[in-house]
């Protein structure tokens, strides 16, 4: 049996330093489909820019971008890419 991957970017803009926890126990948990991360504190203005490459299928995308987006303070948006792999899975 296989499953379809994309591999996508979440942008996450940090207003609320407080959910930096949170975020980081997001993306934990959503661990085996991280590509890479990088995290730029923007200190000027007060906010901090994440971006996450994932290769997953659509819906745990959807659904990691959606859990930190609900976040308050919190800002997500996804980008996809026309990669599109079938994986085999046990």
């Amino acid at each position: 049996m296989s499953i379809e991957t994309r591999v996508a970017v979440i942008s996450i803009i940090v207003g609320n330093e407080d959910a930096a926890q949170k975020i980081n126990e997001i993306l934990h948990e959503y661990r085996e489909y991280v590509i890479g991360r990088m995290g730029i504190p923007y200190r000027s203005k007060g906010i901090s820019i994440i971006s996450v490459a994932v290769d997953a299928p659509q819906e745990k995308i959807s659904a990691l971008s959606g859990r930190i987006g609900r976040l308050p303070g919190i800002s997500a948006k996804t980008a996809y890419s026309n990669v599109i792999s079938e994986v085999e899975i046990r």
